[in-house]
């Protein structure tokens, strides 16, 4: 009922866009939520730090850091934390460095999205080697590690074990209401925010030479056209048309096509690369921010996934296939731990250079997997084909 204008649009393509697109993977955070603290109620997460043991230290690590890398699963940055339980300060540091390879529930949302619109068919196994691989690589970065930076062995594992309790359902639900009111919280805080910001780049500037020709024509089909299902396509499509020159034209699409022709070599977009670099604040940010840019006039109140499944770039090419969503999967996986994530191991290490190093390494390990992916996957179909 509101007229057409910035504040419609804000509330449209921003708000409801943005946060909505996030806020609907509220269950899946509740049940990965759920199971943790099972695990944690029982008394079985310390035995489970004990049994890995042997096994941590093959890779150079304590058992203690098996815990918080299975908190890492819930969240980063109170598994960094959590390594405030390691005695050596060489096993806190390298827990801290490869925490960030364990799938938190921030990318959850990112990878339903991906895998139920471009795997329906083995959702399950692509989730899981996201996770699987995701360990790999810690497991990988953590041999580095003890061979270059921390050569030194890992201290013996001296650990006191809780008695076994049954986990009570008032604490369990205690324990998930604090995640979810955590997980609003960001809804409506950071997330919101950035959704407000991203919906600003895109939208502005507004009017230019190219736009407002595009208003006059569909002003003026508008007025001249008589038959009803001509004029509304013809409409339909210059819309599309507008939208598509003003998101190019806008400030987050010259952001976004500034840094393309490094992302380009992935098989991402601009509007790709724009959401990756909004994702650096909070990694739901990416679905927002997705949603938000893949808002084309077209059809905005359609499910996302329908919407990445039929976006197109201007010659009429389809912009994601199973290729970049593994792609995007897996950069989604390995880059940029969010900034809470950098600031808390700068703190727990007590040094700036940490901090920068995991943002480095972990970019560098991301475009490299993901170009990887998405050339090798190229060259293979084209040998197939």
């Amino acid at each position: 009922i509101m007229p057409e204008g910035p504040l419609n649009d804000l509330l449209v393509n921003g708000v409801i866009a943005g946060v909505g697109g996030v806020i609907v993977f509220l269950p899946n955070i509740l049940i990965l939520f759920f199971f943790i603290s099972l695990m944690e109620d029982t008394g079985y997460m310390a035995r489970a730090a004990f049994i890995m043991d042997r096994m941590m230290h093959k890779i150079g690590l304590h058992g203690k850091s098996f815990i918080p890398l299975l908190i890492g699963f819930g969240c980063n940055v109170p598994a960094i934390m959590a390594t405030r339980t390691l005695e050596s300060r060489r096993d806190r540091i390298m827990t801290m460095l490869i925490t960030p390879f364990m799938s938190c529930s921030a990318r959850l949302p990112v990878y339903i999205l991906l895998v139920s619109a471009f795997f329906p068919v083995n959702q399950g196994l692509i989730l899981l080697s996201v996770y699987l691989i995701g360990i790999l690589l810690a497991i990988g970065t953590s041999f580095l590690l003890k061979k270059t930076l921390f050569a030194k062995s890992s201290d013996p594992f001296v650990m006191e074990l809780p008695p076994y309790r049954m986990p009570t359902t008032r604490a369990i639900c205690i324990h998930m209401w604090e995640k979810a009111k955590q997980y609003l919280h960001k809804m409506g805080s950071v997330i919101l925010v950035a959704s407000v910001i991203v919906w600003f780049l895109g939208y502005y500037p507004h009017h230019s030479e190219e736009l407002d020709a595009l208003d006059k024509k569909i002003s003026r089909i508008e007025q001249t056209e008589k038959d009803f299902s001509t004029k509304e396509q013809k409409i339909k499509e210059l819309t599309a048309l507008r939208n598509l020159k003003q998101q190019e034209n806008s400030y987050i699409g010259r952001i976004g096509h500034f840094i393309s022709p490094v992302m380009e070599l992935l098989g991402f977009d601009w509007k790709i690369s724009v959401s990756l670099l909004s994702g650096m604040t909070a990694k739901e940010i990416v679905v927002s921010s997705l949603s938000v840019l893949y808002a084309d006039g077209t059809d905005q109140s359609g499910p996302l996934a329908e919407r990445l499944k039929t976006a197109a770039d201007s010659s009429g090419n389809r912009i994601f296939t199973p290729l970049v969503a593994l792609s995007l999967l897996f950069f989604m996986l390995l880059y940029f731990p969010c900034i809470a994530t950098v600031i808390a191991i700068s703190r727990e290490a007590h040094s700036w250079k940490w901090g920068l190093f995991a943002v480095v390494y972990t970019c560098a390990l991301a475009w490299i997997v993901s170009f990887a992916i998405y050339q090798g996957g190229n060259l293979i179909l084209d040998l197939i084909s």
